[in-house]
């Protein structure tokens, strides 16, 4: 009787496991699966979990509108690449005209500080308006005019590159976004970076 109670238990409880397994393939099958659209029907699509953090679907019915159920913001795969330009302002153009475009500071040592005043003048007709300026990497920073500046006035850029740990010959940009054309201008910082003895 204990033998035949034990058997039964065991039977049980493998049909249950047996019965679980099934259940859950199927669920991932239908998740899966994407059937042929057919007058009056839908199409489900999954979104993969990797892309939205969990599964999403996309149904199209007949007509060929896409119709998102359960749908979640999706996690940015990847991002914008580094040194993407920045969007020049929205208006008319001007023009912008340095008295020089590129400093040679010379040779300083490792860790040393060189700063730079870059004048520049609009030599057009209309306000200049600078929307960014930005160093080709983290040891050059600029500092610009935030208020537009009026046809025929002048203005600064303030560039410092930081020296540390940048041995040897060096040449650094400024790239600046302005409402002219092209809505690029380009400075320049270079010189020699010497160890400290």
């Amino acid at each position: 009787m204990k033998k035949s109670l034990f058997l039964l238990a065991f039977v049980v409880s493998c049909s249950l496991v047996t019965f679980t397994s099934c259940k859950s393939d199927k669920a991932a099958d239908t998740t899966a699966a994407t059937t042929t659209p057919t007058d009056g029907q839908a199409v489900a699509t999954p979104v993969s979990a990797e892309q939205t953090g969990s599964v999403t679907t996309t149904t199209t019915n007949a007509n060929g509108t896409n119709v998102t159920v359960n749908s979640q913001q999706p996690v940015s795969v990847g991002s914008s690449p580094e040194g993407a330009a920045a969007a020049a302002p929205v208006g008319p153009t001007t023009n912008i005209t340095f008295k020089e475009t590129t400093f040679d500071f010379g040779k300083i040592k490792d860790g040393d500080v060189s700063k730079h005043e870059y004048t520049f003048t609009n030599t057009g007709k209309e306000p200049l308006i600078i929307s960014d300026a930005k160093g080709s990497c983290g040891c050059t920073v600029p500092t610009w005019p935030k208020d537009p500046i009026a046809p025929g006035k002048t203005g600064v850029i303030h560039v410092e590159f930081n020296s540390k740990g940048k041995l040897g010959p060096q040449s650094k940009k400024v790239t600046l976004t302005a409402n002219t054309n092209p809505a690029q201008t380009f400075l320049t910082i270079k010189g020699e970076v010497t160890p400290v003895k």
